[in-house]
């Protein structure tokens, strides 16, 4: 199947009779990759599949006012991202628990996870990850996983470049404690 461009979705997507065309181009360029930047966020991947519906959703419904100032999937990136926080916030307050508290529970459901296959220390990663404030964690999974640049970044996250250099730095050295400590 051919490879479509950010241009030519956004072209079917302009013209009413191609949208469908459109939406199937998007999901199948990008479902991927939104689905492993959710699910880094929300750990489940039950939540993560919830999570990324409702991303397409609203990109869906926000693509008539995408002005085409950033990247098509840095835009998109920049939705999932908010879309998981306000998961994590509304689960939080559903359990009537802290956020914290929270991500102490994705921390635990990650072990029995059956879709979760990586080794001891891939689980002592990722643990520590869970760890981490809701900006470095975010800050180091789109760098380190995603190796995204710091400017697009600073779009996705609206934040300057030397306040993300130095979320991910004070993440990595907080990761690398918590793995060589316990």
């Amino acid at each position: 199947m051919q490879h479509y461009s950010d241009e030519d979705i956004l072209a079917l997507y302009r013209d009413e009779g191609s949208r469908n065309m459109a939406l199937h181009h998007l999901i199948k360029k990008y479902q991927q990759k939104l689905y492993w930047h959710i699910r880094k966020i929300v750990i489940s991947h039950d939540d993560t599949d919830d999570v990324l519906q409702n991303t397409f959703i609203k990109v869906w419904k926000g693509l008539i006012n995408f002005k085409e100032e950033s990247q098509l999937y840095t835009w998109m990136y920049r939705i999932a991202t908010n879309e998981s926080l306000t998961f994590l916030k509304q689960k939080a307050r559903a359990n009537t628990t802290s956020i914290h508290s929270i991500e102490y529970q994705l921390s635990k459901s990650l072990e029995s996870d059956s879709f979760f296959s990586g080794d001891e220390i891939q689980l002592k990663l990722q643990n520590a990850i869970l760890t981490l404030p809701e900006k470095q964690r975010l800050v180091f999974n789109m760098r380190y996983y995603d190796e995204m640049p710091y400017e697009q970044m600073s779009e996705v996250l609206e934040t300057s470049v030397g306040a993300l250099k130095a979320s991910y730095h004070i993440a990595a050295k907080k990761i690398e404690e918590l793995i060589i400590n316990h």
